[in-house]
């Protein structure tokens, strides 16, 4: 080659993608933002933009808000990037699953604690857990394209909001205490919380404590109430339960992805059959998404009917 033509050829190699695997990456908190934000657009094959997109297309959307440039189909994103072990997974990892028989055919971002963002056929984009049998069976391996940086958290984080949810849209634990104990008359006097994480001084301090007393909420393995992180459909089922005193009835419904041995079988049938919930409407409940403040409006307006 001549030596004129290096440096053209170098360029090139930059901007037709070789260095996207090196690219400055935002931190772990904006990549799952930016992720969280399209929960909920509908899955359209081939689609890239808000009115609907596949998997692949989401990927390079959330990726693109980043300034990140990767390849547009799910096998082509396999290419590129470092090979990463299951069990060294890190949040904006991309994880591919062969949905089709015939090698990679889907792809998701890891967001952390065995999950991953997606946008399915049956449910647009949504967030679900590794775990799901479905998921497993099919899973292919992970691509670290870019390296995302942790956040950096200051000692007061239990009463800061998760920067990577957006919660004008989903509710957050203490705002479901706060709710729940405005709408069941609750004594909210006692604010010396038997959890870790909050403060007597807080704004649902009494709240999280009534619950707490009668065994709504109960708190993580640390003996922390989250109140600023997001309630997941699984576990709202088993607030309400709890909550309204419900017990099931005659009528049965089922979904497809509440399986019986599960944690949250008994609570999600009950609540179904109690109609407080017809699930998503493709036959799924999805227990792994969060609540959003509408639905938990829904939700409670129901239970309360039922007394």
């Amino acid at each position: 080659m001549k030596k004129w033509l290096l440096p053209i050829f170098a360029s090139f190699m930059i901007f037709s993608g070789a260095g996207a695997d090196k690219a400055e990456a935002a931190t772990q908190s904006q990549l799952t933002n930016t992720a969280y934000k399209y929960i909920g657009v509908p899955y359209v094959y081939g689609g890239t933009t808000t009115s609907g997109l596949d998997c692949s297309g989401f990927t390079q959307l959330v990726f693109k808000q980043l300034g990140i440039k990767i390849n547009r189909t799910s096998a082509s994103q396999y290419s590129q990037g470092t090979a990463v072990s299951k069990s060294n997974l890190k949040v904006g990892d991309l994880v591919f699953y062969n949905t089709s028989g015939k090698g990679v055919s889907h792809v998701g971002i890891y967001v952390g604690n065995n999950k991953f963002a997606h946008s399915a056929t049956s449910t647009g984009v949504t967030v679900t857990s590794m775990s799901t049998s479905y998921w497993a069976k099919r899973y292919v391996g992970a691509k670290r394209i870019a390296t995302f940086e942790a956040d950096k958290v200051q000692q007061v984080a239990s009463e800061i909001k998760d920067s990577s949810i957006d919660f004008t849209v989903y509710t957050s634990r203490s705002e479901v205490a706060l709710k729940l104990a405005k709408v069941m008359n609750l004594d909210v006097t006692n604010t010396k919380s038997p959890f870790v994480d909050v403060k007597e001084d807080a704004k649902y301090a009494g709240a999280a404590t009534a619950l707490y007393n009668m065994g709504v909420f109960t708190g993580d393995k640390n003996g922390k109430f989250n109140p600023s992180s997001p309630l997941t459909r699984s576990q709202m089922a088993k607030v309400l339960v709890e909550a309204f005193d419900l017990t099931m009835t005659n009528k049965v419904v089922n979904f497809t992805d509440v399986k019986p041995g599960s944690w949250d079988y008994d609570y999600i049938k009950i609540l179904a059959s109690n109609g407080i919930t017809i699930g998503k409407g493709n036959g799924t409940y999805g227990g792994s998404d969060y609540v959003k403040i509408s639905q938990l409006n829904t939700f409670v307006e129901r239970a309360q009917n039922l007394k």
